[in-house]
């Protein structure tokens, strides 16, 4: 940060829209596949706005978003609504869409630290298509599928804070079974609202309510409620954000433009902006709407959805169906001595982060577990993205229990860590018993000094020059001739074993 950045502080809100994992549309028995992609296939009458139709409410999608309240710890209702949002665009069949505005179903809680404002379910529009020439298309597979939208109190004070709190709500979506959030398929959009004040002006008017001349309360979040008495400055809204790095590149540059703007004196208007890619700047699309704009009214043709016994419903019901979540296996990937680092990649990577915690108390100790954890992390995952998959849904060929045995016989000496990754690789490939395929491959570590003699010496002969480096100190030579051993062994020898051997007839 530059000596003018740091005169200033930035406020980032947070929308994030993500759709929902559900068999059906919102309101509609139409199909939601996010992956069709013949357009106009999973639409009806509802999904297209005819006069006439009635929407009817998806209690999968309800359920869905109650567990996200539930895991942030806010507050679930216990009466909702859904209401019409009333503008035009080609993609809005109706005219509106159906959003929940003043009951949404979600009310505070805090994810990372940062509070929660709302948290609350509509319908997701379609897709319009810029074709080359004067018009567009229009794709409604997507017109109406279930989507979330969480809104964040305008309290992130960084780029890099904003993609993190992106990153664990990702996270929370695909370990509850919400969404999965893919977010180069569109299943997870982030909208940022971001503005920049000068750090000496809110000092200034801090004082000035301090002494009871000034009691200005502003409204900046995205909700509209009130939220802090630290004056922000101008609300900039950057829609569609599509991916973790464009949140903190156009939060960032954000940032820069209104100081900018500030520095030459100019003023920062309260619009809409887009996120180029290709040039990294943003561009505007339009000027900010408020939430009158829209004429928000309840919707005549859902009925109000009331929820009984809300506490109850909550840990009786909701809390037996959720599973861990992310920030407590983090918890305990690093209490057992996980690095952070390799603690994050077992936490995108689900399938792997499985098969650690399968093995976690079969595995003979914290060594056995760190070195299962070096083996998943650095050669399986490597063997996953090889052949095209990823380490989050992959069903892996073979057992936690044949994994364990292979961790055991690396170290128990019985195999190489070279055999170990030969064995591992024919286990991904086509599963089997480490035994068995170690014992077929000739990979069982040799340990017998006998037998190990009568390699060492055909290597000492055949290196003659080597072995008297070694013999004039040279210990570097020692390496190689061990290297020559394990070679010649097909990797299958003791290498401390052999490294004594080579060290006991080089005296």
């Amino acid at each position: 940060m530059n000596t003018i950045q740091s005169e200033y502080i930035l406020t980032v809100g947070l929308e994030i829209h993500a759709e929902l994992r559900t068999r059906t549309k919102m309101f509609c028995d139409s199909k939601n596949d996010p992956d069709e992609v013949r357009p106009n296939v999973n639409v009806c009458p509802i999904c297209v706005g005819h006069p006439g139709t009635l929407p009817v409410m998806n209690k999968e999608a309800v359920r869905h978003v109650l567990k996200v309240g539930l895991a942030l710890g806010g507050r679930l209702a216990d009466f909702t609504e859904f209401d019409r949002k009333n503008y035009f665009y080609p993609d809005i069949p109706k005219g509106y869409q159906l959003s929940q505005y003043e009951f949404p179903l979600v009310s505070g809680g805090s994810l990372q630290g940062v509070a929660i404002t709302r948290v609350h379910l509509e319908e997701d529009t379609a897709t319009s298509l810029h074709e080359e020439g004067d018009y567009s298309l229009v794709d409604f597979n997507r017109a109406g599928i279930p989507l979330m939208e969480l809104v964040t109190e305008p309290v992130i004070k960084s780029a890099a804070e904003a993609a993190n709190f992106a990153r664990e709500l990702q996270l929370l979506l695909r370990y509850i079974g919400a969404s999965d959030a893919n977010m180069e398929k569109g299943e997870m959009r982030v909208e940022a609202n971001i503005s920049v004040s000068k750090a000496t002006e809110i000092a200034d008017k801090r004082r000035l309510n301090a002494d009871g001349r000034g009691n200005k309360i502003l409204r900046n979040s995205a909700s509209g409620q009130r939220s802090s008495a630290v004056p922000l400055g101008t609300k900039v809204e950057v829609k569609n954000l599509n991916s973790f790095r464009a949140v903190e590149r156009a939060i960032a540059y954000e940032m820069g433009r209104h100081i900018e703007l500030i520095e030459s004196g100019k003023k920062v208007e309260q619009e809409t902006r887009g996120w180029d890619e290709n040039t990294g700047k943003t561009f505007v699309q339009r000027k900010k709407e408020e939430s009158h704009d829209y004429r928000y009214f309840p919707d005549p043709d859902l009925s109000k959805l009331v929820v009984r016994d809300v506490p109850e419903f909550a840990s009786e019901i909701l809390k037996k169906e959720m599973p861990r979540f992310p920030w407590e296996k983090r918890r305990h990937y690093i209490d057992i001595g996980i690095k952070a680092g390799d603690a994050e990649i077992l936490l995108a990577n689900r399938a792997i982060g499985a098969l650690l915690e399968a093995v976690e108390n079969t595995v003979k100790g914290k060594s056995e577990l760190f070195l299962a954890s070096n083996y998943i992390i650095s050669d399986l995952l490597g063997l996953i993205r090889k052949a095209g998959f990823d380490g989050d849904s992959i069903s892996l060929p073979f057992s936690p229990t044949a994994f364990a045995k292979l961790i055991g016989m690396v170290a128990d000496k019985k195999l190489s860590s070279r055999g170990a990754k030969d064995i591992l690789q024919m286990l991904f490939e086509k599963g089997g018993e480490p035994e068995e395929l170690a014992a077929e491959l000739g990979l069982l570590q040799k340990s017998d000094r006998r037998e190990l003699k009568a390699v060492v010496e055909e290597v000492i002969a055949a290196n003659q020059k080597v072995a008297l480096d070694y013999k004039s100190g040279k210990m570097p030579a020692l390496q190689f001739l061990v290297g020559q051993g394990m070679k010649a062994t097909k990797g299958s020898a003791n290498p401390e074993v052999l490294r004594e051997v080579f060290t006991s007839l080089l005296k």
